[in-house]
């Protein structure tokens, strides 16, 4: 890893940095030179992650918190500071929605998705802006493709996703006015312990392989092949660079080509 990367010398929050999306975006950047902060609900699996960073030469810390919490995100931009003094970078992936049948679905189903991915984004943001804005900084925020495309099983998490997507358009104008680049990148079908999960469980009930049952969501969604964690870190490290800043309020989906609407 190098010491002298197009990140050196930048701070970042990574929210969900303990698996998945978060966990490759956090490494990369760590990878380009910037100093991480990890932030998520499980101290063992940050330490996890922060381990595997250092011993690449990285530099990162860890913040273990619930951000569904209105206190927890404004601490957590405290504890940034404090440790490192400024914030470069504000990377917003914290977020998973229950999935099922609208009807079944609760109220508060609906609540716990919105408390975790839409609102600990704002508060965390809005807590971060000014060092954002001193330093001439970015946010990124990890959304997803249902936000555009919502269907039947996911009436949360597309309302969610839609949202968050309205929400970084209004803030990249804000972000013009203060010198703050503001995007989001939305995820289609990635291989992430979570995806893993719901491919097993679709095997079993349609009686096939997870290999079997792999390919045809592949087909369904008319892609060359899933989405690597990687993937998405390498977008979101792009758009943190000076290469990228004419990129503001982009909302990119990076999804093999499984959205077709214009």
């Amino acid at each position: 890893m190098t010491s002298q990367g197009p990140l050196t010398g930048k701070i970042a929050i990574v929210t969900g940095a303990s698996r998945g999306i978060g966990q490759a975006i956090s490494a990369r950047l760590a990878q380009d030179g910037a100093a991480v902060v990890l932030a998520a609900r499980t101290e063992t699996d940050l330490t996890r992650v922060a381990d595997e960073i250092r011993e690449r030469g990285g530099a990162a810390m860890t913040i273990a918190m619930d951000l569904r919490s209105s206190e927890a995100p404004a601490a957590l931009v405290q504890g940034a500071i404090d440790a490192y003094g400024a914030i470069d970078i504000v990377v917003n992936n914290a977020g998973a929605t229950k999935r099922g049948d609208f009807f079944e679905l609760t109220d508060d189903d609906f609540l716990d998705g919105f408390a975790l991915k839409f609102h600990a984004a704002v508060r965390l943001t809005r807590a971060a802006w000014p060092h954002l804005k001193a330093r001439k900084g970015a946010v990124v925020n990890i959304i997803g493709i249902g936000g555009r495309t919502p269907g039947a099983e996911f009436t949360i998490g597309g309302s969610v996703n839609g949202a968050c997507l309205s929400f970084t358009k209004a803030l990249s104008d804000i972000g013009i006015r203060d010198g703050v680049q503001v995007n989001a990148i939305n995820p289609g079908r990635i291989r992430t312990g979570r995806f893993q999960k719901m491919v097993e469980a679709e095997a079993a009930r349609a009686g096939t392989s997870v290999d079997a049952a792999t390919a045809e969501i592949i087909r369904k969604a008319n892609i060359g092949r899933l989405g690597e964690p990687e993937d998405v870190a390498n977008l979101a490290a792009f758009l943190v660079t000076p290469q990228s800043r004419f990129l503001q309020g982009a909302l990119i989906d990076l999804d093999g080509g499984q959205t077709k609407t214009v």
